[in-house]
C-alpha cells in the first residue's frame, strides 16, 4: 500500500480505510474466519486492500457465499500495472491466473519491479509460491532451477501435476554442470507431467534435439542420436580437463569451498561423481531421473515416455529447422506447430520444411492440423506448405518479400487449386502480408474447397490496381455457410459495402472485425452508409464481438448507439470504437443516445486511444453516462502528440 505519509497534501485516510490496512496487516491473527463475518459490501470494498495469499486463502469461501473476488484480483493487477493498464478479465480466475503469471517466475527466479519490491514480505515466502504453482498453466524455464532438486523439491512435484507449458528462454550450454538440473528438470514436467506444449523462445538447436528425441515417436531417430552423441563426448572430454585442473589445484584456492560444506545427503549424485573424478554427463533422460533421486529416497524404475502435442519455436533459424526436420516425419503425436524467425525463412529452408511435412502427413498415424510459420518470403510458399499438409485444420502465415522481391522457385510443386475436386478440412485461416501486391485468387480458392471453415483474418493485402476485396465477401457468402469469425486488418473495405451487406443478410458471424479499414473513406454519405451497415448488424442475432477500431468514424460515431435501438436489438457484448478520433462532443451524444435505447447486456466498450483531453469536462461527463450499463477500457491520449492527432485524423 501507498504510504500516505509520502504525500503530505494527500486527504487524511478515512478510518474505513485504516481498519482495512489494519486487517491486511493482521490477517494472520484474525483468521479468515473474522473477515468472513464481516457483512457482504464491507468484504466486497475491503477485497481490493488484501494481499495475493490473503485474496487465494478466502476466494474458495467466499465462491461458497456466492461472492466473486474478481475486484480484489483487478486490483492487484491495476497496482501492479499502472491504473491505465487495461485489464480486461470478464472472470475472477482469468484476473487471478494473470496475477499469478506474472508474480510466479519474478518471485521464484529473484526478479523484482516496483510492486514486487513493495510487497516482498507478503510475496517471498513458500505460501505464495504453492498458491501460484496451483494456479499457473505456464513454467518459465531458465537457470538456475537447482533449488527445485532440494529445498522447493515439493514445488517440483506440484509442478509436474499442474504445468500444461513449459518454456526455454535461455540458451543450455549441456557442457556446464547446472545444466543437468535444468535437463532434469525438463523431464520430470514432459515425461512425469503432464506438460504437453513446448515453447523455444531461444537458437539453441542441441536443446531442442534433446527435447525432440525419442519423444514424437518412440522410434529412435538415428540424425537426432548422432547429434546427441557428438554432444555429449565433447562434454565427456571437457569434464575430463575440468577434473584434471581440480586435481592440480589441490585444496588450495581452486576448490569450491562453499559447495563442500553442504551435506553430501542434500545434494546431487551428479555432484558426488564429478567431485571424484568420474564425471557423467549425461543427456539420457532416464540416467538424469537416477540421478536426482533424492538420498535414502526409493528407487526410481523406468521412466515414462513424454508427448508433445504443441510445439512452439520463436526462434526458429536453419540449424534449429534442420534438427525439427529431422524429427518430423515421425512425429506422430504432434498437433500443433509454430515457426518464427526473425529473418525471413530462406525458400530452399521452406522447400525443405514442407518435405518434411509431407512425409508426416502420408503416415496415418499423423495428428499435425495446426500449423503457423512467419516469415515466408512470398506468398507463393503458402501454397507449398497447404500442399504438404493437406490435413491441416488451421493455418497462419505471415509474408514479408524481400526488397529485391520474390525469386523464381526451384521447382513448380503442385498448387492448391491444381485439384479442384479435392475438399479441404480448413477451419481457420490467418494470412499477414507486406509486400506490394498479392493475388486474392490463392485466398478464394482455398475458402471455395473448405466447406467447413469458420475463422478468417487478414492483413496488409494489397490488390493489383482495378482490383476489389469484394469478391472475398462474395466468396465467404456463397461456399462458407459456418463462418463465425471474419477479422479484416489493414485493407482497404470502402468500395466493398454492398458485398459486406450481401454476406450479413444470412450469415452467423459471432465475431467481426474491420480494423484500420479506411471502411468509410470513399462513402459520399458516411451517416447514411453507416446506418445501413447498423441495420445490416442488428440482423445477425449471434453476433457478440463488434470492432471497427481505426476507422476515422470520428462525428458519426452517434450512429452506432443505434444498434442497441427497435424492437430486435443486437447482441453485441463487445464493441471496438478505439482509434477513431472521436471528440469529447462526439462522445458524450453516443453517451446520450446509447442511454435511450441501453444494450441487453453490460457493454464492454473499447475508448481508447480518442482524444479525451480536449474537453476532458465533456468527456469525463460522457463516461459518466455510460458506466451504468458499460465497462469501459480507457487509455490515456495526449494532444500534444501532433503525431498521434495527425495518423487518427487522416
Amino acid at each position: 500500500m501507498q504510504d500516505m505519509a509520502n504525500h503530505p497534501k494527500a486527504a487524511a485516510p478515512c478510518l474505513k480505510k485504516i481498519c482495512f490496512q489494519a486487517v491486511r496487516r493482521h490477517f494472520a491473527a484474525l483468521g479468515g474466519e473474522a473477515v468472513l463475518g464481516l457483512p457482504t459490501p464491507l468484504i466486497k470494498d475491503l477485497l481490493p486492500h488484501l494481499t495475493v495469499c490473503q485474496l487465494d486463502e478466502l476466494q474458495p469461501s467466499l465462491n461458497q457465499r456466492g461472492l466473486s473476488t474478481h475486484s480484489g484480483w483487478i486490483g492487484v493487477l491495476q497496482d501492479m500495472c499502472g491504473p491505465n493498464h487495461v485489464t480486461d478479465f470478464d472472470t475472477e480466475e482469468e484476473a487471478k491466473h494473470e496475477v499469478m503469471r506474472l508474480l510466479f517466475t519474478l518471485v521464484f527466479y529473484g526478479l523484482t519491479n516496483p510492486f514486487v519490491k513493495r510487497n516482498i514480505t507478503n510475496l517471498n515466502t513458500p505460501s505464495f509460491l504453492w498458491a501460484a504453482a496451483k494456479c499457473i498453466k505456464h513454467f518459465l524455464l531458465t537457470t538456475p532451477v537447482e533449488c527445485l532438486t532440494a529445498e522447493r523439491r515439493p514445488l517440483l512435484n506440484l509442478l509436474e501435476k499442474r504445468i500444461w507449458s513449459v518454456g526455454i528462454s535461455q540458451s543450455i550450454d549441456i557442457s556446464k554442470r547446472r545444466t543437468q538440473t535444468a535437463l532434469y528438470v525438463l523431464h520430470r514436467l514432459l515425461d512425469h507431467g503432464v506438460a504437453k506444449k513446448v515453447v523455444v523462445h531461444v537458437q539453441c538447436p542441441i536443446v531442442l534435439a534433446w527435447i525432440l528425441h525419442g519423444r514424437g515417436s518412440q522410434d529412435v531417430n538415428p540424425d537426432l542420436k548422432d547429434l546427441l552423441n557428438s554432444k555429449k563426448a565433447s562434454c565427456i572430454s571437457q569434464a575430463a580437463s575440468a577434473s584434471a585442473d581440480r586435481a592440480s589445484c589441490g585444496s588450495g584456492l581452486g576448490t569450491r569451498a562453499s559447495e563442500d560444506q553442504v551435506t553430501p545427503c542434500k545434494r546431487s549424485k551428479l555432484d558426488s561423481a564429478e567431485e571424484s573424478g568420474k564425471a557423467n554427463f549425461t543427456l539420457d533422460p532416464q540416467v538424469l531421473c537416477r540421478t536426482f533421486t533424492p538420498c535414502g529416497g526409493p528407487p526410481v524404475g523406468a521412466c515414462p515416455w513424454g508427448r508433445i502435442d504443441c510445439l512452439d519455436i520463436r526462434q526458429c533459424g536453419s540449424d534449429s529447422l534442420r534438427v525439427l526436420n529431422s524429427a518430423l516425419p515421425t512425429f506422430f503425436c504432434l498437433r500443433s506447430l509454430t515457426l518464427h524467425s526473425f529473418l525471413t525463412f530462406r525458400d530452399s529452408d521452406v522447400l525443405l520444411l514442407a518435405r518434411a511435412l509431407k512425409q508426416l502427413s502420408e503416415s496415418s498415424r499423423s495428428s499435425l492440423v495446426d500449423l503457423s510459420v512467419s516469415v515466408l518470403p512470398c506468398t507463393r510458399l503458402v501454397e507449398v506448405l497447404l500442399d504438404a499438409s493437406p490435413h491441416l485444420t488451421s493455418l497462419h502465415a505471415e509474408i514479408q518479400t524481400l526488397m529485391w522481391g520474390p525469386r523464381p522457385l526451384p521447382h513448380r510443386p503442385r498448387t492448391v487449386e491444381s485439384d479442384k475436386s479435392g475438399l479441404l478440412p480448413l477451419e481457420k485461416l490467418d494470412i499477414k502480408v507486406a509486400e506490394l501486391q498479392t493475388d486474392l485468387h490463392f485466398v478464394t480458392s482455398v475458402l471455395r474447397r473448405s466447406p467447413h471453415f469458420s475463422a478468417l483474418h487478414l492483413a496488409g493485402m494489397r490488390l493489383p490496381t482495378g482490383s476489389s476485396l469484394g469478391q472475398l465477401f462474395t466468396t465467404l457468402s456463397e461456399s462458407n455457410p459456418l463462418l463465425r469469425s471474419l477479422n479484416l486488418e489493414d485493407l482497404k473495405l470502402s468500395d466493398c459495402l454492398p458485398e459486406i451487406l450481401n454476406l450479413l443478410r444470412d450469415c452467423k458471424l459471432e465475431e467481426l472485425r474491420f480494423s484500420d479499414c479506411r471502411l468509410a473513406e470513399q462513402w459520399s454519405n458516411r451517416e447514411e452508409s453507416l446506418q445501413r451497415l447498423v441495420a445490416a448488424l442488428k440482423a445477425v442475432p449471434s453476433l457478440h464481438t463488434l470492432s471497427l477500431a481505426h476507422n476515422r468514424l470520428a462525428k458519426n460515431v452517434f450512429v452506432l448507439a443505434e444498434l442497441f435501438s427497435g424492437p430486435l436489438p443486437s447482441s453485441v457484448k463487445r464493441l471496438d470504437i478505439s482509434s477513431n478520433f472521436i471528440q469529447p462532443a462526439e462522445l458524450l451524444e453516443f453517451a446520450k443516445r446509447l442511454r435511450t435505447h441501453p444494450p441487453l447486456h453490460r457493454l464492454t466498450l473499447d475508448l481508447r486511444v480518442n482524444p479525451g483531453d480536449r474537453d476532458p469536462d465533456t468527456w469525463n461527463a460522457a463516461l459518466k453516462r455510460l458506466r451504468p450499463f458499460c465497462v469501459l477500457l480507457v487509455k490515456g491520449w495526449s494532444s500534444t502528440d501532433t503525431m498521434a492527432d495527425h495518423v487518427s485524423n487522416m
